[in-house]
């Protein structure tokens, strides 16, 4: 299990966003809840069932599961991004996938 300092999410849905980007539903799995400004394009390490890896930068918010907010992350430990790729094929991440935010 990662550390105290590292944060990682579970993704628990996934889905194409009809313009464009993926969007996935994550759910806080390890660490500190990161606020809405350390999410707002930050790159993302996206982590397969099999080691495999791809990079993704959080494009926006979607609202459809209301709006969020650094307490809503925290309380719940659960939010909405809009990925665009950075490397690889998004299609992929589904499940069983990791997500781990990107140093910088």
């Amino acid at each position: 299990m990662a550390g105290k300092g590292q944060t990682r999410f579970q993704v628990i849905d996934a889905f194409d966003h009809p313009h464009g980007g993926r969007i996935l539903r994550l759910r806080l799995d390890a660490g500190d809840a990161p606020g809405v400004r350390d999410l707002r394009g930050r790159s993302l390490t996206l982590t397969g069932p099999r080691g495999e890896e791809r990079t993704a930068r959080v494009a926006g918010f979607p609202v459809s599961g209301g709006k969020v907010s650094d307490s809503r992350i925290r309380d719940t430990g659960r939010v909405d991004v809009l990925v665009e790729g950075s490397n690889g094929d998004l299609d992929a991440v589904d499940l069983s996938w990791t997500v781990g935010l990107s140093r910088g």
